[in-house]
């Protein structure tokens, strides 16, 4: 996963284009590191156009505000259109449900 700044995850959530999803983390986060893995063994059952990135929400106040992030690991999901608000999700129990959540975004 591309590790981007808050300049870059805000242009790109704002172009239509492809799917795409944001994992929010922190670094010291050991949930994080967790849903982290799990985002890996997703990606390789997703879609090859879905563009998945990441982004430390320490270095990310103007996101955080913005999509009201309340916690962390947190999964950002737009769909390729953009034209509804971008979904976030924050329940990452399993590889299954995550896939699922992702998949009702981005069809």
């Amino acid at each position: 996963m591309k590790a981007m700044n808050e300049v870059e995850l805000l242009e790109v959530l704002k172009s239509s284009g492809e799917p795409l999803v944001v994992f929010l983390h922190t670094p010291l986060c050991g949930t994080c590191k967790a849903a982290e893995r799990m985002l890996e063994v997703a990606a390789h059952l997703l879609p090859a156009e879905l563009q998945m990135v990441a982004g430390n929400v320490n270095m990310l106040p103007n996101l955080v505000q913005q999509y009201r992030i309340t916690s962390v690991p947190a999964l950002l999901v737009a769909s390729a259109e953009r034209e509804d608000d971008s979904k976030v999700y924050y329940s990452m129990v399993s590889v299954e449900r995550v896939l699922e959540y992702i998949r009702s975004v981005i069809s």
